[in-house]
């Protein structure tokens, strides 16, 4: 997929270096859950294992700045055992508050509309991080309740195709 600034790919191995870097940035991770890596070698690991776009058709896409070529972080769908599809993403510091998220998340949901047929689509953001739930904002996504997200107390957002196709 593209957008004005961005080209958004599946992973490849040669990914993981930067994977790496962005999930052991303390910053970027804050508000995740996630524990960083261990090692490029278990990053390496993590990207050669990722199979959610063969299993269930979406996954998170590497973001490239189509300006420069370079790899800013990443977007996408996941399908949750619970049985909704969530919007996530995540991207270097350097890169915040330049608009790139809600770039590539509305690219993302109108895949997941249009592509997909979905009927709604879920975000979640730790309370704490005030910028996540700007971005699903932007996007047009409700709240809908604040609720326990991996253990984390979070805010959930939520859109429907007919409130995003409108």
């Amino acid at each position: 997929m593209e957008t004005d600034r961005l080209i958004l790919r599946e992973w490849v191995i040669e990914d993981a270096k930067n994977f790496f870097e962005l999930n052991n940035d303390s910053e970027v991770i804050r508000y995740t859950g996630d524990p960083p890596f261990e090692s490029i070698e278990a990053t390496r690991a993590f990207v050669r294992n990722y199979d959610a776009f063969e299993k269930e058709g979406i996954g998170r896409w590497v973001c490239i700045l189509k300006e420069t070529g370079e790899n800013i972080g990443w977007c996408g769908l996941r399908q949750k055992p619970e049985g909704f599809v969530d919007l996530g993403y995540r991207f270097h510091q350097k890169h915040w508050n330049m608009g790139f998220a809600t770039e590539a998340s509305r690219a993302c949901l109108t895949y997941g509309f249009n592509n997909l047929n979905l009927e709604n689509i879920v975000a979640h953001a730790m309370i704490e991080n005030k910028a996540s739930s700007r971005v699903m904002q932007k996007l047009g996504m409700r709240y809908i309740c604040q609720e326990l997200t991996e253990g984390h107390p979070s805010v959930r957002y939520e859109i429907t195709r007919e409130e995003f196709l409108k």
